[in-house]
């Protein structure tokens, strides 16, 4: 009997490549100092946003929802908007605002229009925690509901309450947070709103994660609506704040209606969202065969891309699939087309690596040595050119917009594009009859090493 050759060195360690990931519900939780886990979000942060809902709900003044662009976002805006009609707001004192492509809630112009809608209430969101003055200058009340990194209690607008998840693993959407909070202020709420929470969960956290506890129980919406169904609605709602286009009306518009109907049939078989889906497919498959470059430490990758559609985030998601090296913890896709003079860039920690923060890797970068200016002209660090919108987001999905020129400034900071650093001891590789140091050195952070043979 002929015995079986042993593995190749090359199949060994594609397998040692694909690592064991924790399911995102084991995540270890804080606990109080009763020992009660705290989860989604401190019990006073809950009390406190519950109370607001419950007051607007009452007050009969004009309530201002402002969401995110994204499933997640959409969806937990959605939520409110059934829970303040649920409460008995009437529905003409309720009004949207969806910001503008390329801005934020905290650039002039989108608080100029939301000031003009003149809400005596605001709810946010989902659009991410940032010290600021107030959103609008006449006198409101305003709540932030949000998942991402905020640093301290002063990381909101100014007189804001807030209720954030962004401290209590694991750290749930703002979908999932929003569904919690609302689903105990009305009964009809649990059942209506619960689609709308997964499919917001899974725009966030993808579609593999376990509904087990800490998380609710949706046995009964995975019975009543397909995992494809649920699914492939994410994707669709997703698609117009991807393209150049950027109809998030759209998919609002498409949301509430399935709120309202309780069917997901119309949603997919919206003509819009399949059409917003089709340009971003192609745009995606243009794109996302750049190269990948690596800074110097072999941490990031970047890869640099121009487009008027917003889809760096997806191929900073995919490409963060397949790169793999022992020193790889980022990829970073680097838009130059999607608005004049700045780069939009999404980070995604590298699949299988833990322990990776995003930002922290970032503002570590940002920070080194600046470059002297011309002439001895004084500038100011990077970091501090950089801005407010540099590294904002999750530790493990973060991103920025940033002017190009302080961008090129950073690569450089990174060294992208140098070789990867040795460890101490560590030997160079070289053909045979090359002389030390030569021309004929190998360069170790060759584009085939960082892929994982067993992803394709």
């Amino acid at each position: 009997m002929k015995r079986k050759a042993p593995p190749s060195k090359t199949a060994l360690a594609a397998k040692k490549a694909c690592p064991e990931v924790p399911d995102y519900h084991l995540t270890p939780s804080t606990r109080d100092e009763t020992g009660e886990i705290v989860w989604p979000a401190p019990k006073d942060q809950v009390d406190t946003a519950r109370d607001f809902i419950l007051e607007c709900a009452k007050s009969n003044k004009r309530t201002l929802i402002v969401p995110d662009k994204d499933a997640d976002g959409l969806t937990s805006g959605v939520i409110v908007y059934c829970t303040l009609r649920a409460l008995g707001l009437p529905e003409d004192l309720i009004s949207v605002h969806h910001v503008q492509r390329a801005n934020s809630i905290f650039s002039d112009s989108e608080r100029a229009a939301m000031a003009s809608k003149n809400p005596s209430f605001i709810i946010v969101l989902d659009q991410g925690s940032r010290s600021s003055p107030p959103l609008v200058p006449q006198p409101h009340q305003i709540l932030v509901i949000d998942h991402h990194y905020a640093p301290t209690s002063a990381s909101f607008p100014l007189e804001a309450v807030f209720c954030t998840a962004n401290a209590s693993p694991p750290v749930a959407t703002s979908s999932l947070l929003t569904y919690i909070l609302c689903t105990a202020l009305h009964p009809s709420l649990r059942n209506r709103c619960a689609a709308l929470c997964v499919i917001g969960t899974h725009g966030d956290l993808g579609n593999s994660i376990k509904w087990e506890a800490p998380f609710p129980d949706m046995t009964a919406t995975f019975k009543q609506y397909t995992r494809k169904a649920l699914n492939d609605a994410v994707a669709l709602v997703n698609a117009p704040r991807r393209t150049a286009a950027y109809n998030v009306h759209a998919a609002w518009d498409a949301l509430l209606s399935f709120s309202n109907s309780g069917s997901l049939t119309e949603l997919l078989q919206n003509k819009d969202l399949h059409a917003a889906r089709s340009t971003v497919s192609a745009e995606v498959e243009r794109c996302t065969h750049s190269a990948p470059k690596f800074s110097a430490d072999g941490r990031i990758a970047v890869l640099r891309i121009a487009s008027q559609a917003q889809v760096h985030g997806v191929i900073a998601t995919r490409w963060a699939g397949h790169l793999k090296s022992e020193k790889l913890e980022v990829v970073m896709v680097a838009n130059e087309g999607y608005s004049r003079g700045k780069v939009h860039f999404s980070c995604r920690a590298v699949r299988g690596k833990k322990g990776v923060d995003i930002i922290a890797l970032l503002e570590e970068y940002a920070n080194a040595p600046d470059e002297p200016g011309k002439d001895g002209e004084e500038r100011g660090t990077l970091r501090a050119r950089l801005g407010e919108n540099f590294a904002q987001g999750h530790v493990q999905a973060s991103g920025g917009i940033v002017k190009a020129e302080e961008f090129e400034e950073l690569m450089r900071h990174m060294r992208v594009g140098e070789k990867v650093e040795k460890n101490a001891g560590e030997k160079t590789s070289r053909k045979k009859g090359d002389k030390k140091g030569g021309i004929g050195e190998r360069q170790k952070n060759t584009l085939t090493n960082y892929f994982s043979r067993s992803n394709g």
